[in-house]
């Protein structure tokens, strides 16, 4: 029998050293990953960086999936909560947040939201999934998905 999940804890890190690891330049992160403030008491927030490609993009956002007549998935489009929601069949342009020539305009069949409230005030929101069900999950949304998405070289 699955374990019921534990109470919250005050603070969540995803790292097995202390949490100063998590954001700090440390010769051995934890973390392959930067993590960087996008929003405080619902006022966006950047970061400056000479690097175009570290600075954030503010406010809070949501991931969509759209797909192609054949439900196939083509693009993730990374949109403000403020911003108006992609439609099925309205035309939407999609660009590359860094390179303004990397653009496609796309006609989308569906439209699958991606990010998901898990924790609220400390509180778990979603019931979690056995290991074998987001197994499965994972599988089918590998096998939907285009082979030139999936290539080893030059991935689309």
């Amino acid at each position: 029998l699955p374990l019921p999940p534990p109470p919250p804890p005050p603070a969540f890190f995803l790292s097995p050293q202390p949490p100063p690891s998590c954001v700090d330049h440390s010769h051995q992160p934890a973390l392959g990953c930067v993590y960087k403030l996008v929003e405080l008491n619902s006022i966006p927030r950047i970061k400056i960086s000479n690097e175009v490609s570290k600075v954030n993009i503010p406010g809070s956002k949501q991931v969509y999936r759209l797909y192609n007549k054949d439900t196939e998935p083509v693009v993730d489009i990374l949109m403000g909560t403020d911003e108006k929601v992609p439609e099925v069949g309205e035309r939407i342009l999609c660009r590359h947040p860094y390179n303004a020539q990397k653009r496609v305009y796309c006609v989308p069949k569906k439209v699958e939201p991606l990010l998901k409230c898990v924790f609220d005030g400390g509180d778990i929101k979603i019931s979690f999934k056995s290991v074998q069900e987001v197994r499965e999950r994972v599988a089918l949304q590998l096998s939907s998905m285009r082979s030139d998405h999936l290539r080893q070289i030059n991935p689309t």
